[in-house]
């Protein structure tokens, strides 16, 4: 079905990517796409550079960064920055490669069947609206284990930002506003989102009870969320909004520090996220088989109909891989390293079709995410690198505010497989290895990712944007290195999706599509288009021995700027 214009606006306005570079702590220069010799800071809103900046000048590192701007954008940015969410990180400190992953969990009380009723079919909206909808945070603990093993300045003063913001307020933007306003208008009544975000252009916004909160964290740490005041205010809300996260699930949530997935790809190191992401591995794929592939591309330009159609026919093979064998790690036997393994790889682009489409039920597992989301990166002037994705999943989660906490539940329960062969709000579909089970994490199509050679980082890059996520990554990264294009182009060239259902089908962006005479000849093939309603985010970050550029995705509002 088509999306409306107002869709094109608002989903657009739920996926947004913040990145942040720093390298060096003093002045910024003006906003736009960014070059200095020393450091630069993207991000979706001046109150995050403006943080980003304070921490590094008060002698903080990457990891003191990241934890002040995710603390600061869970304030003005309540549509994607968190405390109800979770996430994963990619870092780089001191030399090696580490991976956090703090994404949310099922309740203990969940079930496979508990979205469905009688007769076996989705209840419309349950796996996304309102408390039943969300996992246990992990946010606030994730941020936690990356400052208590990397941190350099007390943990009260990474989150004092946060609390000034909450505290005294700042002005809302008539994009925020709009935004609060169609979620409005989506829920109806059905929260008590109202009560919290009844947004106008230029008011200033004070958040007394998010203050609260976050001064409380700012004393204890995760103590207070998972086991305290905060908890006892969470569990509360679950109770009146029949929600099932309880006061065990708060206390048995941990997160997990795993090994990154690292491969080779034209010379650089990639260094992205495992399972429960889905996005490190299928961008291993593409990447991979984009290069098995390269006779086939010979002479093909960018974004022409046979380049469409070849990375179309690319990107089904990774998602139907995802739908098949991907999941929590913890729970279901993933095959990482068969799935990336070269000769694997190169068999799979040996199958691609040069001419039409791969009929759809032909394309097999090969071994027989509105988009609210919010990343961003840092690096410090020591050349430490994080690389950071957290969400509430669709925009500001599933609409819930914790009465009393002042902060938005995610509705992160929508991305397991609530019913085998059922897309999900992003389209895509899954089955037993992503079901839903007690203590699991959904799966996630996050793909924070560094780029490194010879052991020092040359690219910070993630996105929001559900399943689009790993296709957008993937095309600026070809745009980048394949194309030779400036970063600044690679970021703002037309972008596509296709994730193999629905079959042949290919989603534009409402900010810029394929020219004319290229979608009539694609459809001449047997591709069908559609509008995803909403655009992406990505800002991308360059790390070069003399300058670094930072570049503002030019379908959003971000800010580049350079710290000298």
């Amino acid at each position: 079905m088509m999306k409306t214009n107002l869709d094109a606006i608002v989903h657009g306005a739920r996926t947004v990517f913040c990145a942040l570079i720093l390298v060096a702590a003093a002045g910024l220069a003006p906003t736009g796409t960014a070059q200095a010799t020393q450091a630069a800071v993207a991000a979706p809103d001046r109150y995050g550079a403006d943080v980003a900046g304070e921490i590094l000048d008060a002698g903080g590192n990457a990891a003191d960064a990241t934890v002040a701007v995710a603390f600061a954008l869970a304030v003005t940015f309540p549509e994607a920055g968190n405390l109800g969410g979770g996430g994963l990180a990619t870092i780089r400190f001191g030399g090696k490669n580490y991976f956090l992953d703090y994404r949310e969990r099922a309740p203990r009380r969940a079930s496979a069947g508990m979205y469905l009723d009688a007769h076996g079919e989705v209840i419309k909206d349950s796996s996304t609206v309102g408390a039943l909808a969300a996992g246990v945070p992990g946010t606030v603990m994730g941020l936690w284990e990356l400052h208590k093993r990397f941190g350099k300045l007390p943990w009260a003063r990474d989150v004092a930002p946060a609390v000034k913001l909450a505290r005294d307020g700042f002005v809302v933007s008539e994009v925020e506003a709009s935004r609060a306003a169609a979620m409005r208008r989506d829920l109806n009544g059905r929260t008590n989102f109202t009560d919290y975000f009844d947004l106008k252009p230029g008011e200033h916004l004070r958040q007394p009870e998010l203050a609260a909160t976050l001064a409380r964290i700012a004393k204890s740490g995760p103590t207070d969320f998972y086991h305290g005041k905060t908890a006892q205010l969470l569990v509360r809300e679950m109770t009146r909004s029949h929600g099932l996260v309880d006061a065990r699930d708060l206390a048995a949530y941990k997160a997990v520090w795993r090994e990154p997935l690292v491969a080779k790809w034209a010379g650089y190191d990639v260094v992205t996220a495992p399972p429960p992401s889905s996005g490190g591995i299928a961008l291993i794929q593409l990447l991979k088989m984009r290069e098995d592939a390269a006779a086939r591309f010979e002479g093909v330009t960018l974004n022409s109909p046979q380049y469409v159609h070849l990375i179309a026919e690319l990107e089904k093979r990774a998602f139907a891989d995802r739908a098949e064998y991907l999941g929590d790690p913890d729970h279901w036997k993933v095959p990482v390293e068969r799935l990336v393994a070269d000769d694997y790889l190169a068999e799979r682009a040996r199958g691609i079709s040069t001419d039409a489409p791969s009929p759809t039920p032909a394309v097999m597992p090969g071994l027989g995410e509105h988009h609210q989301t919010t990343h961003f990166s840092i690096v410090d002037r020591d050349g430490n690198a994080i690389s950071n994705t957290y969400t509430l999943n669709d925009s500001f989660g599933d609409g819930q505010v914790v009465r009393g906490a002042g902060f938005l539940l995610n509705n992160e329960m929508d991305d397991f497989s609530v019913k085998p062969g059922t897309p999900n709000m992003y389209g895509v579909v899954g089955g037993d290895a992503n079901a839903i089970a007690p203590g699991k994490r959904p799966l996630s199509s996050m793909t924070p990712t560094l780029l490194e050679r010879d052991g020092k980082v040359v690219l910070v890059i993630g996105s929001p944007g559900g399943s689009r996520i790993i296709t957008t990554v993937f095309q600026v990264l070809c745009n980048w290195h394949d194309f030779r294009m400036s970063l600044t182009d690679a970021v703002s060239a037309v972008r596509f999706h296709h994730q193999l259902l629905p079959s042949q089908l290919i989603y534009e962006e409402p900010w810029r599509q394929l020219d004319e005479p290229t979608i009539t000849a694609l459809k001449a093939r047997g591709y069908v288009f559609e509008q995803q309603g909403w655009d992406g985010d990505i800002q991308a970050i360059l790390v070069g021995p003399e300058h670094s550029e930072a570049v503002p995705d030019p379908r959003g509002v971000g800010v580049g700027r350079v710290l000298h």
